[in-house]
């Protein structure tokens, strides 16, 4: 496994990861996939704002990326971010998320943010048990607040102290 930084080339393995989750789980609320120039211009705004996105790597290309960004945009929450992880089918349960997680919570560190925050949807019992082991509290339960798949969805937030 290899984590580095993303580029514009690795795109491709991100829509094709990122579009799999949308249409598959409820770890994206997002209905359609996205396109590649969709994925041009996220990845162009992470930049822009100076938040990182992570892919790891192994024999077979990229099996998943990471990345977080701003939580919200009022100026007081600047400490603040909110992070993503997706693997590719496949590949989960291997420490890819795992690789993933702790270089991210290290460039947050070192980003000098404040808090980490996430948020899963409340049926995903897996991620929510990864991220208790890295230290993540459960910090509320919205209720009904998303709908996909003819059903109503429940978000859970969970939050890191870096």
């Amino acid at each position: 496994m290899n984590i580095r930084v993303a580029t514009e080339n690795d795109l491709p393995a991100i829509l094709t990861i990122y579009n799999h989750a949308i249409l598959t789980s409820t770890a994206s609320y997002d209905y359609e996939p996205q396109s590649l120039d969709m994925r041009k211009a996220w990845l162009r705004d992470k930049k822009m704002h100076g938040f990182p996105v992570f892919v790891i790597e192994d024999t077979d290309g990229v099996a998943g990326f990471a990345t977080y960004g701003t939580f919200r945009e009022k100026f007081g929450y600047r400490y603040t971010v909110e992070h993503s992880i997706y693997i590719t089918e496949g590949k989960r349960g291997m420490g890819y998320g795992q690789s993933l997680m702790s270089t991210l919570i290290e460039s947050a560190q070192n980003m000098e943010m404040h808090v980490m925050i996430a948020g899963i949807d409340a049926s995903n019992e897996g991620s929510i048990n990864f991220h208790k082991k890295f230290g993540f509290e459960e910090v509320a339960h919205f209720k009904e607040v998303g709908y996909k798949f003819d059903r109503w969805l429940d978000v859970i937030f969970m939050q890191k102290m870096l």
